[in-house]
């Protein structure tokens, strides 16, 4: 989100100079909306396939980022490793709770068995007793 909202300040802190409008834009949409529209989309719906899809994304930033200690040998500082905590622990995180969220609708499918008298679903009160 603070890709959209401050896009320079983003880019500055990742050494990524917007100097131009363009450059701004790009930073906006690119390091901005990009991750926001994917993590807006795993919270909203509430969908484990989204949730992994955003640990996959920070999953894989961090494999970048690791990739380019041996083939780019940037300058780290205390930000660098940052990030990459950062980057290791969400995509972790994500992928961990779409993985409980999938294991939560398969045990919903077990406990409901539908034609019973007493089928149930999760998050119901109520059930079929007459």
């Amino acid at each position: 989100l603070a890709g959209v909202v401050m896009p320079s300040s983003v880019a500055s802190a990742l050494e990524l100079p917007a100097v131009t409008p363009r450059g701004i834009a790009e930073t906006r949409a690119g390091l901005g909306g990009t991750y926001a529209a994917l993590g807006g989309w795993a919270l909203v719906s509430r969908d484990p396939t989204a949730q992994a899809a955003v640990g996959v994304i920070w999953l894989g930033a961090a494999g970048a980022r690791v990739g380019s200690l041996l083939l780019d040998q940037p300058r780290t500082d205390g930000a660098f490793w940052a990030y990459l905590a950062a980057e290791i622990s969400l995509g972790t995180a994500a992928l961990l709770g779409a993985r409980r969220a999938r294991l939560a609708d398969r045990t919903l499918v077990s406990v409901s068995r539908p034609g019973t008298r007493s089928s149930r679903t999760v998050g119901s009160e109520s059930s079929n007793s007459r």
